[in-house]
């Protein structure tokens, strides 16, 4: 028997739920660190608590609060002090660590403070210190601390532009690790000789620890070269601000410090665990497919591209299982799209994919797409994302709502508000980039 739209509009948001509760930053850390005697198990692995040293726990994220509180839970008063940069908005209860809340994705003042306020708690660690490093989304624009000349509005303005280039977000951290202090095993510079352990949930595709964050605590592939090619593949090198084209210049020249790369010292006692991942939500989504009665597949948790590229492929394969589906079925993938920005409307990747996908399913009965981002928050706006059906477009025209005009103003937002098809969660406290939906009613186009 098949479903109705309706149902399909609750089971989406379901399946949706099922994937981000599957990556709760808390449950995160808990499942990958235990207290045993006097030592820590990470996932096999012992790290002994110092005998006479400090304990520090610092980081920046989207998912930093929770992840404290878990550590906090698991190491209660052995805790010396610890700093957390968290997006606004993004607490959770903590007692010996304190929180910062700052700008997010463009990097602010209050960032700033933190980042500063970071490298000077680890600035005095020796080597019979323990430091805790908390990772997660979004914790490149959270942890910024300028290099050589570059101020903090010379980062805003070159990360303004590499977002409204459509970069992606392995390119933009590129370039921001080679301005700053913390990036690039930056956070590993600043800790040694202490030990660290690092905690991650990743927000990039395939999870690459060295750009998670623009990895803080790993070694960079990238150098200064990469990044000055990164500015002339969007054409922005004559855009960016003198300072930071001369730094940058100043590092090709080899008269700046790189970042930090495999085989350095500050490695050797370094240990990086990666503890909450977009697989991870993809399977949990799929399984609740399936305990909602969906013949559920997956595609990939590794899908990029321009969004609305992205989203017309997807709505092809919805408009094939329409034809070819007998029972409910549920096609899941994840991955991080890009927006590039044409008009000045107010959206986000995922809205604008499920406008493109509502375009491309426009009158097919009982299909439905959602896309939305794990962290509840996609771009800047209030909305993880939004659900479109075969009949998005026509309710759209009868409210005299033309989507493709949207669509070319990047105005997604506004277009899926109107028809009240936008999905606000709130900030859901953890970051594993995205996840798309796609549910058909079965019944064979009956």
């Amino acid at each position: 028997m098949g479903k109705s739209l309706k149902e399909l509009q609750r089971d989406a948001v379901s399946i949706f739920q099922a994937g981000v509760e599957a990556v709760d930053p808390y449950l995160a850390v808990t499942r990958h660190l235990s207290l045993d005697g006097d030592s820590l198990r990470a996932d096999g692995q012992t790290i002994d608590l110092p005998a006479h040293g400090r304990i520090l726990v610092v980081g920046a994220g989207k998912a930093g609060a929770p992840m404290a509180r878990a550590v906090e839970e698991i190491l209660g008063d052995r805790i010396s002090d610890g700093l957390i940069c968290v997006k606004y908005g993004h607490l959770s209860p903590v007692d010996r660590t304190r929180i910062v809340e700052a700008g997010h994705p463009v990097p602010d003042e209050n960032g700033l403070k933190a980042a500063r306020g970071v490298a000077e708690l680890l600035g005095p660690a020796g080597e019979d210190d323990l430091v805790i490093c908390l990772i997660s989304g979004g914790g490149s624009a959270l942890l910024p601390l300028p290099t050589g000349s570059v101020t903090l509005e010379d980062k805003q303005a070159v990360t303004g532009l590499l977002l409204r280039s459509g970069a992606e977000i392995g390119e933009i951290n590129a370039v921001r690790k080679h301005l700053s202090v913390t990036k690039g095993g930056g956070l590993a510079r600043l800790a040694h000789p202490a030990r660290v352990l690092a905690l991650i949930l990743s927000d990039v595709v395939g999870d690459p620890l060295d750009v998670i964050a623009s990895g803080p605590t790993v070694p960079d592939p990238t150098t200064f070269n990469s990044a000055m090619e990164i500015l002339d593949r969007y054409d922005i090198r004559d855009q960016v601000p003198s300072s930071v084209l001369r730094h940058l210049e100043e590092g090709v020249d080899g008269k700046a410090l790189e970042t930090l790369k495999p085989g350095a010292p500050e490695f050797e006692s370094v240990f990086n665990l990666l503890v909450g991942t977009n697989a991870m939500a993809v399977e949990a989504a799929a399984a609740r497919a399936r305990e909602l009665g969906y013949e559920t597949s997956v595609l990939s948790s590794s899908i990029i591209g321009e969004a609305r590229v992205v989203a017309t492929g997807h709505a092809e394969m919805a408009a094939r299982m329409r034809k070819e589906a007998k029972l409910p079925t549920c096609l899941l993938s994840g991955g991080e799209t890009t927006v590039t920005i044409a008009g000045d409307g107010k959206g986000g990747r995922n809205q604008e994919f499920a406008l493109a996908a509502a375009i491309g399913i426009d009158g097919l009965a009982n299909v439905l797409i959602l896309s939305a981002g794990t962290d509840g928050s996609d771009g800047p706006t209030d909305a993880a994302g939004a659900m479109a059906d075969g009949t998005t477009v026509a309710r759209a025209l009868s409210q005299g709502l033309d989507p493709v005009q949207y669509l070319e103003g990047n105005d997604s937002y506004h277009f899926f508000e109107a028809l009240g098809d936008l999905l606000i969660t709130g900030p859901t406290m953890t970051n594993v980039m995205d996840l798309h939906i796609i549910l058909v009613g079965g019944g064979n186009g009956d």
